[in-house]
């Protein structure tokens, strides 16, 4: 009932075409990641800055142009991805398809770190922007995350569809919201209207500028990308025709990623807006340009809004991504199946839980959290890139010398941000997601393995003969004669071959009890006793199974077990569980087979 009224009803595999996006809802599932980053990016680049004192903080605009001409590349490039993978191009697929299974790996193993630290970072910077309007809620900050995650995995598992409509008004309040923000602060910086709040004063230098600073600004910066390749991920998810509607919808997210981006920058510069560790720049920004009345209550709740929803983007990439490696055979193969509404909700589940994880331990501080941003996006990026410049060399096509060129460019520019980002953050965290990595690696080359190696071990081949017919000895451990046991009698009487039931004597005077009894009620099934000077039940038995195998290493053993179930779930634990301590042991023996017979109680 509580999984019902949280997720809905069952959607019938026949659903699945009516729970495709339009352009509008999918700009609301899949854009949110991007368009979040508005909230934080240009706060990453002031926070480098400002170590060169507030005179550098002029370089934001030139490092923005910067960031928003490498999303006009991504954006082209993959467009081109789009067209060329419609059934869903991430970059997984486009690496290991035309590099090979190891570069499509790399791909997956970034995409997996990003997927998990953006559900992290936006939440973590969704509930800043809370504590920046209600500064009492901040020490919660962390109750307050965790909160937010399961609500949004929540929505997530209700599907596809339902989660677009329940998120589209949010994103889309939030781009209007900033719009208006944006243009009425334009409109009072040039019509020379001073700001309604002063402006933080001056700050020192505690570092000199230099090219370092500048990079290290940029790969900061770099994280208003992220995001930007889930709509290349999730092509099929849209209506037909799929990739058209994703191409527009990509061009629609970039456009209006770049200008609130260079917009906020502008704004958090003619404003002279320094980052604060108590509330966000977006905060400032809207303070300065509306004072403390509805209207700035009305931005920093789309902005909590769309940086809670940014999780959504993951939720979106992560479980296709993981469904993919697990049709590959390197995931768990659960990964791969379909919930009741129609999405692989074991992905989203697990999602969460790494998710909520990371939470703990940088304990909701969204730049603790940063620093290990967009390495592996980047990566990915870089990935899907040239995997795209290797298509158009062998495969060639029309225009094949065009998209080359597109591709090439994109590759480069990555290639050129992926090391960048990793050289300047290392020491602020990238390090631990480069040592992810390969941990992820081979955790997948681990589980593929050992599905090629169960594959091998039990595909028939020319050598494999039919069995021959074999003795089945069928066991029925007792430790007394009730209604629960003859209905076990019962059944492996019904079963044919050699029945006989086994006490274990632990006490002479029961035993003697057990043995009149069984006279009389075991429907003709000899009894065997069995002593046990250690009054070891289970030793005991296991004892006599291994003899019966050793006597005759043809004959199938089946145990059957009589168990008697509670009628209420806490009286399990006033019952000793023997049949279960049974079945574990038995579990790893060949040739045993172990058959539960319960006995249910009505009270």
């Amino acid at each position: 009932m509580l999984k019902r009224w949280l997720v809905g009803n069952p959607l019938k595999t026949s659903q699945a075409a009516h729970q495709r996006l339009t352009k509008l809802v999918a700009l609301a599932v899949f854009s949110s990641d991007a368009l979040s980053s508005v909230a934080y990016a240009t706060e990453e680049i002031l926070l480098v800055l400002i170590l060169a004192g507030a005179a550098a903080l002029a370089l934001s605009i030139p490092i923005s142009i910067a960031i928003v001409l490498l999303l006009i590349i991504l954006t082209v490039s993959y467009r081109q991805i789009i067209y060329a993978y419609p059934e869903g191009g991430g970059a997984y697929i486009v690496a290991k398809s035309n590099i090979g299974t190891w570069a499509g790996l790399v791909a997956a193993a970034a995409l997996i770190i990003d997927y998990v630290l953006t559900v992290a970072v936006s939440t973590a910077a969704g509930i800043a922007a809370v504590t920046s309007a209600f500064p009492a809620l901040f020490p919660h900050r962390e109750a307050l995350c965790l909160m937010t995650i399961v609500m949004v995995a929540v929505m997530n598992l209700r599907g596809v569809r339902e989660s677009g409509r329940i998120f589209a008004i949010p994103t889309y309040l939030f781009i209007g919201s900033f719009l208006i923000m944006l243009g009425a602060g334009l409109v009072q910086l040039y019509a020379g209207q001073p700001p309604t709040i002063s402006p933080p004063l001056d700050k020192a230098a505690v570092e000199g500028i230099s090219m370092f600073l500048i990079l290290r600004a940029f790969s900061s910066g770099c994280t208003a990308l992220t995001g930007i390749e889930v709509i290349s991920n999730g092509v099929s998810a849209f209506k037909k025709p799929e990739p058209h509607n994703a191409a527009v919808t990509m061009l629609g997210m970039a456009a209006i990623l770049g200008v609130l981006f260079v917009g906020t920058s502008v704004l958090a510069l003619q404003n002279g807006v320094i980052p604060k560790e108590d509330e966000t720049v977006v905060s400032q920004i809207a303070r300065l340009t509306f004072g403390e009345g509805m209207m700035y209550f009305i931005i920093q709740a789309a902005t909590m809004a769309i940086l809670i929803l940014a999780a959504n983007s993951a939720f979106a990439g992560f479980p296709r991504l993981a469904s993919l490696l697990a049709r590959d055979g390197y995931m768990p193969h659960q990964m791969a199946e379909m919930g009741d509404r129609l999405v692989f909700s074991n992905g989203i589940i697990i999602l969460g839980g790494f998710s909520a994880f990371l939470i703990l331990v940088f304990r909701g501080d969204t730049h603790a959290l940063i620093p290990l941003y967009a390495v592996g996006v980047f990566l990915s990026f870089t990935l899907s890139q040239a995997g795209m410049v290797r298509r158009w060399l062998v495969q060639k096509g029309p225009h094949w010398r065009k998209k080359l060129v597109v591709n090439g460019i994109g590759a480069l520019a990555t290639a050129t941000a992926t090391v960048i980002i990793s050289s300047t953050k290392f020491i602020h965290g990238a390090w631990i997601v480069i040592i992810l990595l390969p941990l992820l690696m081979m955790m997948f080359r681990a589980i593929h393995s050992h599905y090629v190696t169960v594959t091998q071990e039990i595909a028939l081949t020319r050598d494999t003969r039919p069995p021959r017919p074999r003795r089945n000895l069928i066991i029925i451990p007792i430790g007394a004669v009730n209604k629960a046991v003859i209905r076990a009698v019962d059944y492996a009487r019904s079963r044919g071959g050699d029945v006989r039931a086994l006490l274990v004597d632990v006490n002479p005077e029961e035993t003697a009890l057990v043995e009149m009894k069984w006279a009389q009620w075991g429907c003709g099934v000899p009894l065997l006793v069995i002593p046990s000077p250690y009054r070891s039940v289970l030793g005991s038995l296991m004892d006599y199974i291994e003899e019966q195998l050793e006597k005759d290493p043809e004959c199938w053993i089946t145990v059957v077990l009589p168990e008697i179930l509670p009628a209420q779930w806490w009286q399990n634990v006033l019952h000793g569980q023997r049949a279960l301590l049974l079945k574990g042991a038995l579990l790893f023996k060949d040739r045993v087979v172990v058959t539960d017979v319960p006995y249910h109680m009505k009270r």
